[in-house]
């Protein structure tokens, strides 16, 4: 397991190497009036590419392994090439987006919705329980829900990241917190074949994250957003599915902050009667960076920017380890965790409306 996350995190690394000396002056415009925009100058949007490159690798080398006589008892077998057809129509769609920026959000919505569909057809998921006895007996009587939450899950996860990926840092960041706390309960439960392939994709995003924080050489672009999400919804499935101990709300509380922000933007969007596929400059990170980080300098030179950009990541790091630590201590007590995820929606709530009225305590500001 080692030696193929080393492998990923290095090729994942030398890809991105690759991408930036080559493609640093070539990419694609991102024009200066887009409101995602916090930065200055022209910066490849091609990350996903490096990532699928560690990540496919990585895992096919570890199939190989195993077919030598599995000397570290990864256990994984020809599965692992259904997992990367469930993640390729997702992930190119993403990557054809970075490189064109002319791929609407209903095609991209489409291509994640294919991976969701290949996931239960190819893979055979289903979440088998919600963790209440009466939505339990629902799921027993009609499957086809079950069905359909995995649907959503695998279709809706990579856009939950591709929101939250603002700032450098912010979304990579982010994934490899949440696939090492899966990896770590999936190691705690004996699945060493989940465990290996989240512990690549972790890997590969620290090569990843070389040259994306704190200097943003590099951005992970739609692409690399949506390698992080249907990797992420596919082992948190697997993962209750596999092991009867693991509550489902255990990857529901480590996804909190990303699931939450993309149901926050949609409600938000809605109450004003915009389209939920209108970008705009209303995320919880963007008023982190607007009303708590900006403040702190005062000039607006693009290294100023940059160093304001990089400092608001930190903050949300700090938010996502709110959930993720009560996550892996209680990942099999389902009342507890449901309690953690609403105390989280209503911070959540509470600190957006503080930093929107200019309520912020004065000790968050340094």
């Amino acid at each position: 397991m080692i030696w193929l996350s080393f492998i990923s995190f290095l090729l994942t690394l030398f890809v991105s190497a690759a991408i930036v000396r080559w493609l640093g002056e070539r990419g694609v415009e991102y024009g200066d009036a887009m409101p995602q925009r916090f930065h200055v100058g022209e910066v490849p949007r091609l990350g996903g590419v490096a990532l699928l490159a560690g990540v496919v690798a990585s895992w096919l080398l570890g199939v190989w392994q195993t077919g030598r006589g599995d000397p570290g008892s990864l256990r994984l077998g020809n599965w692992v090439f259904l997992w990367i057809v469930v993640l390729l129509p997702s992930v190119l769609g993403g990557i054809a987006e970075d490189m064109t920026q002319r791929l609407a959000v209903r095609y991209r919505l489409v291509l994640t919705g294919a991976s969701g569909i290949l996931a239960v057809t190819l893979l055979d998921l289903t979440l088998p329980r919600l963790g209440w006895p009466v939505a339990d007996a629902l799921l027993g009587a009609a499957p086809w829900i079950g069905i359909g939450i995995v649907v959503l899950a695998v279709a809706g996860l990579p856009h939950a990241f591709n929101i939250i990926d603002g700032y450098n840092g912010l979304a990579g960041m982010v994934a490899l917190i949440v696939c090492l706390a899966l990896a770590h309960v999936a190691l705690q439960v004996g699945d060493r074949a989940l465990a290996a392939m989240l512990v690549c994709t972790a890997a590969a995003t620290g090569g990843f994250l070389v040259w994306n924080y704190p200097r943003g050489m590099l951005f992970a672009g739609d692409g690399g957003a949506y390698v992080w999400g249907v990797v992420i919804a596919l082992a948190s499935i697997s993962l209750v599915q596999r092991n009867a101990d693991v509550s489902p709300w255990f990857p529901m509380l480590l996804l909190i902050y990303p699931v939450w922000e993309t149901v926050f933007s949609i409600y938000r969007k809605a109450v004003r009667g915009v389209s939920p596929g209108v970008a705009d400059a209303l995320h919880f990170h963007q008023l982190i960076y607007r009303r708590i980080v900006r403040g702190v300098f005062h000039d607006d030179e693009s290294r100023r920017m940059l160093m304001r950009n990089n400092r608001t990541s930190p903050y949300l790091w700090g938010f996502t380890l709110l959930t993720v630590v009560p996550a892996v201590l209680f990942w099999s007590n389902t009342p507890l965790l449901m309690a953690f995820c609403g105390l989280f929606v209503v911070s959540y709530v509470m600190a957006y409306f503080a930093i929107v009225r200019f309520k912020v305590p004065h000790w968050l500001r340094h």
